[in-house]
């Protein structure tokens, strides 16, 4: 069996919507690198069926009905950079911004310069975890992560009267840990977004 990738798709959506494990999709898929699909590709889909069992992917309970802001959203994408200054009122509305899936396939190249191929598909997976538990756009934390990171997640800390870590630089939260990469991978984009008790994320300062 197959499956063509749409607008907004990821290993990790694909597997929650049919109902499969991410570790089955990708043993399906040897030749293919998650973090760069493309509209119109086709993928393999492991053979059986749905899988039920243990390994298939529980998104946590915040997560609520699963939406996630942004993933279909956006327009345009490359171009010309412009620069915007100014007060919110100044900036391009939402709707004109880049795809998330074409910002996506940009910024991965990137992030695959300092971690791995596995990493970059955690990164991916708890960006949307997150933006779907938290409302916020899916870009926004894109965005924040390669400003602050640039998707590394070994990146060091910044303390300048405040200890910044982790792939968002949060207010005192977490770092990578390489005994538990997806748990701390998720818990940065976290603390990132919805904030810690420390200090503000994009949720408190967007609101």
């Amino acid at each position: 069996m197959s499956y063509t990738i749409q607008s907004g798709d990821t290993f990790w959506a694909i597997a929650q919507k049919l109902g499969i494990s991410v570790d089955a999709l990708q043993a399906a898929n040897p030749g293919v690198n998650p973090s760069l699909l493309q509209i119109g590709q086709t993928i393999n889909l492991p053979s059986g069926g749905n899988n039920n069992g243990g390994d298939k992917p529980s998104p946590p309970p915040s997560i609520g009905n699963g939406s996630i802001v942004g993933a279909t959203g956006g327009s345009n994408g490359g171009g010309d950079f412009i620069p915007y200054s100014g007060p919110a009122s100044a900036y391009p509305d939402p709707s004109q911004w880049a795809s998330y899936t074409f910002l996506w396939a940009q910024n991965s190249r990137l992030m695959l310069l300092n971690s791995s191929p596995h990493e970059v598909s955690l990164i991916q997976r708890s960006i949307e975890i997150v933006s779907a538990s938290s409302g916020i756009d899916v870009r926004c934390i894109l965005i924040i992560i390669v400003q602050e990171s640039g998707g590394s997640v070994r990146v060091g800390s910044t303390n300048n009267g405040v200890h910044n870590p982790g792939l968002m630089q949060s207010h005192n939260g977490v770092s990578f840990n390489a005994a538990d990469p997806e748990g701390s991978i998720l818990q940065m984009v976290r603390d990132g977004t919805e904030g810690t008790k420390d200090g503000d994320g994009l949720k408190q300062l967007l609101a």
